[in-house]
């Protein structure tokens, strides 16, 4: 397994950059104290800002994961077709499942 060093030398920003960079002064103990949530220092704002809940929004009729054998050459041969060959291969199973409730 290889492990790949999730921000290698050379990317990103360090701490000395950010404050080369940075023409904000630092708050004081008391501008900090007068910090508070936007929901009760702006509620009008707050409100109009979307709320979304985490994840994907569920599904009506959610997809099942399968683990299916099949012969390399099928897979090949839909591999070959590029992408959305996942998609090809349900519509084609889709398809077959069709015929078969005739």
């Amino acid at each position: 397994m290889t492990i790949i060093d999730p921000k290698p030398e050379g990317v990103g920003f360090s701490q000395e950059d950010w404050d080369e960079v940075s023409d904000s002064p630092p708050m004081t103990d008391a501008e900090l104290a007068e910090l508070r949530p936007l929901k009760e220092g702006a509620p009008e704002i707050y409100k109009l800002m979307t709320k979304r809940g985490r994840g994907r929004p569920p599904v009506e009729s959610p997809k099942v994961n399968l683990t299916l054998r099949v012969d390399p050459a099928v897979l090949d041969a839909y591999k070959a077709t590029g992408a959305g060959w996942q998609t090809r291969m349900h519509e084609a199973l889709a398809r077959g499942a069709a015929e078969l409730a005739r």
